[in-house]
């Protein structure tokens, strides 16, 4: 594995991240908008949304899809906060909502990601990955897994990657039968990869929150793992 930190962030608190082409698309924890940048790090532009506590993106269906992980702590209270987890489906430019879904266990929601008309979603209760229809969310499967905290979720041909935050680790998975198929364990004093996504060219990108403490690194960070 080579890990590579390769810019700080335009925002406070990356929680998730999207590659879609040569674009990243970032939900800040801090402000729970996206900020749109080039895999250098230049700012294209920023949606508003009204996630609260956001912690994932994905984009797909032609929508902006954000996990919603409920009670904001790093932010004043909005009029649109329900301090409820949602899965919302915004509008890709304005960032206005279209509709949303609440999640599948009534939980929190860190990762979610697009898979062809499908959306991968962390579980809590109990912890898993579970896939449900980006039409009606009726849930379609549901894999057990055993991370401390489920993170970022990168969609591979062979398979659907998992970030743990807290046991600094990725994990592939086989989405037909749940098994474990590969893992790339962080050093100690490494990030804690909370949002996860991949490229074109087959890069895995992270980014480290640095929320909540204590954390090993003293500032957010975008980085690579060359697999």
């Amino acid at each position: 594995m080579n890990l590579s930190v390769k810019f700080k962030p335009p925002c406070a608190m990356p929680n998730g991240l999207q590659c879609i082409n040569d674009e990243i698309f970032i939900i800040d924890q801090f402000t729970d908008n996206v900020f749109v940048i080039d895999q250098k790090g230049k700012v294209k532009r920023v949606i508003n949304t009204i996630t609260e506590n956001g912690s994932g993106v994905t984009i797909g269906g032609g929508f902006l899809w954000t996990a919603s992980n409920g009670r904001t702590k790093a932010r004043e209270y909005r009029s649109t906060d329900t301090h409820m987890p949602w899965i919302y489906k915004l509008d890709l430019n304005s960032g206005e909502m279209v509709d949303r879904f609440p999640t599948p266990d009534g939980g929190g929601i860190h990762g979610i990601e697009w898979d062809e008309g499908k959306i991968w979603i962390t579980g809590f209760n109990p912890k898993a990955l579970i896939l449900v229809d980006a039409n009606n969310f009726k849930e379609i499967k549901k894999i057990p897994i055993n991370q401390e905290v489920a993170h970022g979720l990168a969609r591979v041909e062979d398979g659907i990657w998992c970030a743990d935050r807290r046991a600094k680790e990725i994990i592939k998975y086989d989405v037909d039968n749940g098994d474990e198929l590969e893992k790339i364990k962080f050093p100690k004093d490494g990030p804690d990869p909370h949002g996860l996504s991949i490229d074109n060219n087959g890069t895995l990108w992270y980014c480290d929150a640095v929320h909540p403490p204590p954390t090993t690194r003293d500032f957010p960070e975008i980085g690579t793992i060359q697999l």
